[in-house]
């Protein structure tokens, strides 16, 4: 919990500065005109992670083609690294910051850091508001824009897999339960969770009993909490698990292939395809029969194009713009394009 606190204690020191920041619609030019060469700071949480690795690769082969300088820089779980990252990207110049945060909660502060500084900010793929640490909480004007996924599209996507998954292993509704496990203060996760089980029912899904299970999105943490789960609901047969991503699906079909069950008992449909693609690749059954792939690569470029764009033509960023996304199989991943 001292993370928690941690982040917490940045938080509220960082919300000291929010003074005039009224809206998501930026109100300050960005510094040196646009004369020179463009300089754009991309900042990501986890970005070893392959989806965020991806991202990172499309980020530069755009800049690559536009001749923007780009800079990366892996904020990694840490938010207290977020202003003094923003901090150095004023320092350098930059005219641009696109931003992953670790947290949520450092929204309002990195909004504040960014106009106080003159910099252009752009969101990818988690959401930040102006005024709020937490997006749920926030009014549609006053989110960051951002660069994504349609959470609530992906959610939809999910539970159409699972129900057909389900429909063809014949199993008894009285003897299958869903987990569905996630960062339940990440907002783009809860809207991808809580679209699945609507578009399952309209599936042709049935009423299956659903435990929801709060993890720190990553495969240990989730593997640790569906145990747990598992352990308190051994007369379910039948488990089918999804959530905000492939780490949570991993970790939660780990935790019952360790209990005893078989893959065949197992229905996981996971969330940017990079886990499921290396057990798929790498020949082993798992009860991860699908996840739908993000192409973090497509997200990287159409948010340094969006920056270049408003930078050189004052272009305005769209409050959402959404990159695509494939449901993939361990028959169909590789015909599709997905790599590990």
């Amino acid at each position: 919990m001292g993370w928690l606190r941690h982040t917490a204690a940045v938080s509220a020191a960082l919300a000291l500065s929010l003074t005039g920041c009224q809206s998501g619609k930026e109100e300050t030019p960005p510094p040196g005109g646009t004369d020179g060469k463009v300089k754009i700071y991309y900042m990501q949480k986890q970005g070893t992670q392959d989806y965020f690795l991806g991202e990172a690769k499309g980020a530069k082969d755009k800049a690559a083609a536009l001749g923007i300088e780009l800079v990366m820089v892996d904020l990694g779980n840490d938010t207290s690294k977020t202003l003094d990252a923003i901090n150095t990207a004023a320092a350098q110049k930059a005219n641009g910051i696109i931003i992953v945060v670790p947290d949520p909660s450092v929204g309002p502060a990195v909004v504040q850091a960014a106009k106080d500084k003159g910099i252009h900010l752009l969101t990818t793929d988690d959401q930040i508001c102006v005024d709020k640490p937490k997006p749920a909480d926030c009014s549609p004007d006053k989110i960051v824009p951002r660069i994504g996924f349609s959470g609530t599209q992906m959610g939809t996507e999910v539970g159409k897999k699972a129900a057909e998954l389900y429909k063809a292993a014949g199993w008894s509704p009285a003897e299958t339960a869903i987990i569905a496990a996630w960062k339940q203060d990440v907002t783009v996760c809860t809207d991808r969770v809580k679209a699945a089980l609507p578009a399952f029912k309209a599936a042709g899904g049935p009423d299956l009993k659903l435990i929801e299970v709060g993890t720190d999105n990553t495969p240990p943490d989730a593997q640790t909490k569906v145990a747990a789960t598992v352990t308190a609901n051994r007369a379910v047969k039948n488990w089918i698990v999804w959530g905000c991503n492939d780490e949570n699906v991993t970790g939660g079909v780990t935790a019952l292939e360790n209990a005893g069950y078989k893959v065949e008992n197992i229905i996981g449909v996971g969330i940017n395809g990079d886990l499921a693609c290396k057990a798929w690749s790498a020949g082993k059954a798992t009860g991860t029969k699908a996840s739908l792939w993000l192409a973090g690569h497509e997200v990287g470029s159409l948010a340094v194009q969006s920056m270049y764009d408003k930078i050189k033509n004052n272009k305005d960023f769209e409050r959402e713009a959404y990159a695509k996304t494939t449901m993939v199989t361990p028959d169909s991943y590789k015909a599709a394009g997905l790599t590990c």
